[in-house]
């Protein structure tokens, strides 16, 4: 039951991994977060 649980750990933090990466390969998405960051200060 332990190594069920640390896989579908694992799996769900490499999803989530990747759904950031394909985020960052958009340059609007990054250009939205960067003006967003920007207007913190």
């Amino acid at each position: 039951m332990r190594r069920l649980g640390k896989f579908i750990g694992l799996t769900v933090a490499a999803a989530a991994l990747a759904g950031i990466f394909a985020l960052y390969g958009r340059s609007d998405f990054l250009l939205t977060l960067s003006n967003q960051l920007w207007g913190c200060f």
